[in-house]
Order: C-alpha cells, then sequence, then structure tokens
C-alpha cells in the first residue's frame, strides 16, 4: 500500500480531518481497501468518526462502496444507529436500496437493534423502503417485533414504523404477522399499538 494510502487509514482511525484532507492532497486513494476490502470511509463509519468522514465526503468518497461482509458505510449507520454518521452521509447521496448480506436496508437492522433515534431521522429525512423485505422474509416491523426485547425502545419503533407508513399485518415468509408475533412473546405494549391500526 502507497504510504499516502496508509496515511489516510491512520487519519481516519485518529479521526484527524486535517490529515484526512493531507493524506489526499499527497495522493492517497479515497477509495484504497484494506485486508477486508473496507474503503476509509466505511472505516470511519464503523467507528463514528464523524470528522474524517465529513472530509472523506467532501472529497467525493462513495457511500456505498461494500466490503467483504457487503458491510458499506451506508448501510452500517444501520447498525451503530449514529445519526450524525447518517447526516454526515446524505450528501453523497448512498442507495437507500442497498442490501447487506442478508438482503436487508439499512433501516432493518437499526429497528432490530432499538436504535430509537436513528430510525425516526431515517423515515423523516429520507424516503427509505418502510415495508423492504429481507432474504429472511422481514420487513423492519417484522424485525424489531422478532428479534427485539419488547421494551420501551421496540414499542417506540414500532410506533414510528406503523406511523411512517408500514403496513402493520404484513405476514412473514411464514405467513405470521408482527401482530401475532408480538403475541406470542408476550408483547402487550405492542400487540395494543398493532391491534389498533388493523
Amino acid at each position: 500500500m502507497p504510504p499516502a494510502d496508509r496515511a489516510l487509514l491512520a487519519a481516519v482511525w485518529d479521526d484527524d480531518a486535517d490529515a484526512v484532507r493531507a493524506a489526499i492532497d499527497a495522493g492517497a486513494d479515497i477509495e484504497t481497501r484494506d485486508e477486508h476490502r473496507r474503503t476509509p470511509l466505511l472505516i470511519a463509519a464503523i467507528g463514528d468518526h464523524v470528522a474524517a468522514a465529513g472530509a472523506l465526503v467532501a472529497a467525493g468518497a462513495d457511500p456505498d462502496a461494500q466490503d467483504d461482509r457487503e458491510d458499506s458505510p451506508w448501510l452500517v449507520t444501520g447498525v451503530t444507529g449514529s445519526v450524525r454518521m447518517m447526516r454526515t452521509l446524505l450528501p453523497a447521496g448512498p442507495d437507500l436500496t442497498l442490501r447487506n448480506r442478508f438482503g436487508g436496508i439499512a433501516l432493518i437492522p437499526a429497528a432490530e437493534r432499538g436504535h430509537v433515534a436513528y430510525v425516526r431521522a431515517l423515515l423523516r429525512e429520507t424516503d427509505i423502503d418502510v415495508d423492504h423485505v429481507n432474504r429472511l422474509g422481514w420487513t423492519a416491523l417484522l424485525e424489531a417485533v422478532i428479534l427485539g426485547d419488547g421494551g420501551r425502545a421496540h414499542q417506540e419503533i414500532v410506533e414510528l414504523l406503523v406511523t411512517g407508513g408500514a403496513t402493520p399485518h404484513l405476514p412473514d415468509g411464514d405467513g405470521v404477522t408482527a401482530l401475532e408475533h408480538a403475541e406470542r412473546r408476550g408483547f402487550t405494549r405492542i400487540a395494543g399499538l398493532l391491534r389498533a391500526v388493523r
């Protein structure tokens, strides 16, 4: 790897925007890849290094470049739940339909992990497909119920998804709806929310 590329990666790890710009000025490739095919912008997104990411976006870095696990800078924001990183990447025009290795879009892992602020911001600030179905046959709503813990964060996410246009009675691949999953798991509050919009 050329010295300028190494300097760029080090600057990203340090979240040093000035050093990122200096490395780029020295000829670093903003799309250079590490041993896992991660770009500097993906590394920044994973570490929530917003300053470095901002400098990379300004230089034209690709928010959709996927690594050997099919993660991309944009998709990773759904995993980390970082609203700041999401907003840093939006000006780069990320592909909202880009899919991870499970066939899901950024909204689905965010819903599963209980990232309330991220789900709220994503629904308000983008036109992401709230009813996208992944390879497991699950939407964000289904995943929030099936893999969530039924607590306050997941209750709020279910409410956000439903008010954001999610189809509440869309079943999974086995024909089971989010309401039925909620009832089976004893998620009384979530079941009540879903029953109210039937």
